[in-house]
């Protein structure tokens, strides 16, 4: 089954479900999500109303199993819808991966009480989540987070104090996806809770100031005395980073997917301008510079649209993917940035204001390097895999 990119371009789906997935997610991004984009980030707007959107048409919960109110969708083919909302607007595609982010240690490694009682309200509700690993001082060394948990007498209760930090929709999400200290210093002693975003003794800062993304909050969370049920317990005690870890070799695909989306709008841009513009009597797309600038943003885009898909089929596969995941997020993020500064380059002054989306795009772009471990740490796994032999 083949679907075709707006450059013509074909890609596999591997069912009709899938096709009609990706045409009701462009006819969405092209009605809803882009005509709002660039006024509402300018006034640093959180569409929450797009969620509730996604989530009522079947998209805020794809790759989960259908059973708890997921989309039951292969994991290429939530990428690729991904995708979509990310070149409509990166605010929408980058909070649907974090919102899948946060209720992956759930759907994975919760009990089927858990999942009975959670699940179905978390992906088919439109409820928000947050993904609450990183601390002030625990950024790339997220192993030496200080937030703490500890058990409250023989109630069964667990009470969390401490600070997270770099929280996508903090103060705003409905659930929180927590990894807390309750035992030794490093790694074994962390364990994950799902924290209701209401909880008494949770509260979040100002949003940070951003140069991009304006419209996803991003704020610290603080836990003061926050009494978590062991019922929301996910995983056993000390499990919490080895959930961790395994909910962003996923999520560093949904960056891949998101930096590919972002790359495509800023050509899209590019093109079109190339075309239009004139200069010296003649499109200024008829000049070998700009020629040479267009054909490296597709060629980037298409390598990385193949990495990410190669490394989804293998987690749909039940593979090791975790090498594939950090190169698809280092390429396709490093990609986006040289892209959307290309797209700059392209419109020339224009490229430099806010009449064009682009200078918009080159913001956001920088970003995605950063996000769910910098480059440099992907650079450390995927050197690491390499050295021990693993995939």
């Amino acid at each position: 089954m083949a679907d075709s990119t707006p450059d013509g371009v074909e890609r596999r789906l591997p069912t009709e479900e899938a096709r009609e997935l990706l045409a009701l997610t462009r006819d969405i991004a092209r009605r809803e999500i882009a005509p709002r984009a660039a006024e509402e980030e300018d006034a640093g707007h959180f569409p929450r109303d797009l969620f509730t959107l996604l989530s009522r048409s079947g998209l805020l919960g794809l790759p989960y199993d259908s059973e708890h109110g997921g989309g039951g969708q292969p994991y290429e083919v939530y990428l690729q819808v991904l995708e979509e909302l990310a070149a409509a607007r990166l605010t929408v595609g980058l909070g649907v991966s974090v919102h899948s982010l946060s209720c992956h240690a759930l759907a994975r490694y919760g009990t089927d009480e858990q999942r009975a009682a959670h699940l179905p309200a978390m992906l088919g509700g439109g409820l928000l989540g947050a993904y609450c690993l990183s601390e002030p001082s625990a950024g790339s060394d997220a192993a030496a987070l200080r937030t703490r948990a500890v058990r409250d007498g023989d109630g069964g209760d667990w009470v969390i104090d401490g600070t997270k930090a770099w929280i996508t929709h903090g103060g705003i999400a409905d659930f929180c996806t927590v990894m807390a200290r309750t035992g030794e210093e490093g790694p074994r002693g962390i364990t994950a809770f799902l924290v209701p975003g209401d909880a008494p003794g949770l509260s979040a800062a100002p949003p940070e100031r951003k140069m991009g993304m304006k419209g996803s909050p991003t704020a610290q969370l603080h836990f003061d005395g926050v009494r978590v049920p062991d019922a929301r317990r996910l995983g056993a005690e000390g499990q919490g980073f080895a959930i961790a870890l395994d909910a962003l070799d996923s999520g560093r695909l949904g960056i891949a997917a998101c930096a590919v989306g972002l790359g495509q709008a800023a050509l899209d841009v590019a093109l079109a301008y190339a075309v239009e513009r004139r200069q010296f009597g003649r499109p200024i797309a008829d000049f070998q510079g700009i020629r040479f600038l267009l054909a490296d943003m597709a060629t980037r885009i298409e390598a990385g649209r193949a990495l990410y898909l190669e490394a989804a089929r293998l987690r749909d596969e039940g593979r090791p993917f975790g090498r594939l995941a950090a190169m698809a997020k280092l390429f396709c993020s490093d990609a986006a940035m040289r892209i959307t500064t290309d797209a700059v380059q392209v419109l020339g002054g224009y490229g430099y204001t806010a009449d064009f989306p682009v200078e918009r795009y080159l913001r956001e772009a920088k970003m995605l390097q950063i996000v769910e471990g910098t480059n440099q740490i992907q650079r450390v796994v995927i050197s690491r895999s390499l050295l021990k032999g693993g995939r």
